[in-house]
C-alpha cells in the first residue's frame, strides 16, 4: 500500500498572489475582539461561542510516545525521559518542558483512534473531519469556519495556512480556499505597490480598470463578472487595510518574537495569534518532519525544540490577553506513530492510538482524557475518532453540525460527519 511519504498532494489553496484578489472579505468573522493599539478601531466581543481556531498541525504525524503520552520503563519508551507537568500524574516528554509547565491549562486526548494510514489520506481526514469519498472535495476546516463565521467586508483572509498549504474550499467554492504564508519569516509578498507606483497613480490605474470590466461586462454572465469584480475589490482591500500590519511580526517586541522562536513554526504561531487579534477566524501553521522512519530520537527532538516553545508562549499570550477562552487551539497531525520502534531507529504510521492536545474556547483545563495502554498499542477508555473531534468543534464554535450543503454532484453532505459524537467529558 502506498503510505503516502512521498510526493504529499497540495490541496487547492491560493498563495499571496492567488488571494491578493480573492478571499479577503468574502466571509470573516461576525465579532471582533478588542484590536491591538495599532488597528485603532476597536470592538469588543460578546456571546459564549468560541471566535477564533488556531491548528498547529504536525505534517507527518507526530511520534504521540516521544511528545504528549510517554512510556517510562516499557520497552516502548525510546530514548526520551518523561517528565512532570502541571496535571498530577501526567508526564510529558523531556523536550516539552515549557509545555508541561502549560498543562493545566490543556486537555490531552491519548485515546485518538482512526483509520486512515496514508498520509494523503490521513491528512485529509484530520483537516477536514471527512474521509476521502472520491470525487467529493469536502472543504477543509478552515474553509467551514469561513462560511459560517464570517461576514462581508472584512480587510484581511478569513482562512489563513502558514507554512504549508492547506485544504481548500471544496465544494464550497475556493472563494473559502486559504490564503498562504509560505514562509512568516520573510515580508508577505505584493501587498505593497511597486516604487514607481504613487497612491495617485494606482487610484487612476484602478478606475481604468473598472471602466474596462464594465465594458466587458455587456453581454456576458453577471455572476462571473460580479466574482472577478469581487476578487480586484478585495485584493484592494487587502493591499491598503491597517490590519495588513498583523502579518509583519517585525512589529512585535523583540523579547516576545524570540519566546515563540525564531523560526518559520515560531514565528508563523506568533503570526497566528497576531491575526486572530484583529478578527480572522481560522489560521493553521504547519510544521513538518514528523514523518520519523528513520533516525526518530534526532529529528523528533529538533522539532521539539520549536515546538515547545512556540505552543507554550502561545498559550501563555492568548489567556494573557483575555483571548484564549474565544479560541480554539488544536494540536493534531496525520495520525500516530507505532510503538514499536523498526531497524532503522525510527516510528512507522500509527493510526491505531495517538494523541491529540486542545485548549482554550471551552475546552476544559488540565484534563486528561483516555489512554494509548501500557505500550501505547490500543486506545482504550473513552476512544476519540475524527468526527467525534469535529463535532466537538462544531459544539464549541456554534456550527450546527447537521447542517448539509450540496456538493457539486448534488450530494447532501453534513458539516460534520453524522457518526461523529460530543466529547463531553473534555468540555
Amino acid at each position: 500500500m502506498d503510505c503516502g511519504c512521498e510526493g504529499q498532494s497540495q490541496f487547492g489553496h491560493f498563495d499571496r498572489r492567488h488571494f491578493l484578489g480573492m478571499t479577503a472579505g468574502a466571509a470573516s468573522l461576525s465579532f471582533l475582539p478588542t484590536l491591538p493599539a495599532w488597528a485603532q478601531d476597536k470592538t469588543t466581543t460578546s456571546g459564549k461561542k468560541a471566535k477564533h481556531v488556531i491548528v498547529l498541525f504536525m505534517a507527518g504525524g507526530a511520534s504521540q510516545i516521544d511528545t504528549f503520552d510517554p512510556k517510562p520503563g516499557r520497552p516502548t519508551a525510546g530514548k526520551f525521559k518523561a517528565i512532570d507537568t502541571a496535571i498530577k500524574g501526567v508526564k510529558f516528554s523531556e523536550h516539552l518542558p515549557q509545555m508541561a509547565q502549560m498543562a493545566g491549562e490543556v486537555s490531552v486526548i491519548r485515546s485518538m483512534s482512526t483509520k486512515e494510514g496514508n498520509h494523503r489520506r490521513a491528512s485529509y481526514l484530520m483537516r477536514t473531519g471527512h474521509s476521502p469519498q472520491g470525487p467529493v472535495k469536502h472543504p477543509g476546516f478552515g474553509a467551514l469556519v469561513s462560511r459560517y463565521k464570517g461576514k462581508n467586508g472584512f480587510d484581511l483572509p478569513n482562512y489563513v495556512s502558514i507554512n504549508n498549504p492547506s485544504v481548500g474550499g471544496g465544494f464550497l467554492g475556493i472563494e473559502y480556499s486559504p490564503f498562504v504564508v509560505n514562509d512568516p519569516l520573510k515580508p508577505v509578498a505584493n501587498l505593497d505597490r511597486p516604487g514607481t507606483i504613487d497612491r495617485k497613480r494606482f487610484k487612476r490605474r484602478w478606475k481604468l480598470l473598472k471602466k474596462a470590466e464594465e465594458r466587458f461586462a455587456e453581454g456576458r454572465r453577471a455572476d462571473m463578472v460580479e466574482s472577478h469584480r469581487k476578487v480586484y475589490e478585495q485584493a484592494e482591500s487587502f493591499m491598503h487595510s491597517k490590519l495588513a500590519k498583523a502579518f509583519d511580526c517585525k512589529l512585535e517586541p523583540a523579547k516576545n518574537r524570540q519566546a515563540y522562536g525564531m523560526n518559520k513554526f515560531g514565528q508563523g504561531v506568533l503570526m497566528a495569534r497576531r491575526l486572530i487579534e484583529v478578527g480572522v477566524p481560522f489560521v493553521e501553521v504547519t510544521l513538518g518532519g514528523w514523518d520519523t522512519h528513520r533516525d526518530n530520537w534526532n529529528r523528533v527532538k529538533q522539532l521539539s525544540s520549536q515546538l515547545d516553545p512556540a505552543f507554550a508562549q502561545l498559550l501563555r499570550d492568548l489567556k494573557k490577553k483575555k483571548l484564549l477562552e474565544e479560541t480554539v487551539v488544536v494540536w493534531m497531525g496525520d495520525f500516530g506513530r507505532t510503538p514499536r520502534i523498526n531497524g532503522n531507529g525510527g516510528r512507522d504510521h500509527y493510526p491505531r492510538a495517538w494523541t491529540s492536545v486542545v485548549a482554550g474556547g471551552g475546552f476544559g483545563r488540565g484534563v486528561l482524557l483516555g489512554n494509548s495502554g501500557k505500550d501505547g498499542n490500543q486506545a482504550q477508555g473513552r476512544v476519540v475518532k475524527a468526527a467525534d473531534l469535529y463535532k466537538t468543534f462544531a459544539h464549541l464554535l456554534g456550527l450546527k453540525a447537521g447542517e448539509e450543503n450540496i456538493s457539486r454532484s448534488g450530494r447532501p453532505i453534513s458539516v460534520v460527519d453524522k457518526e461523529g459524537k460530543l466529547i463531553k467529558e473534555i468540555l
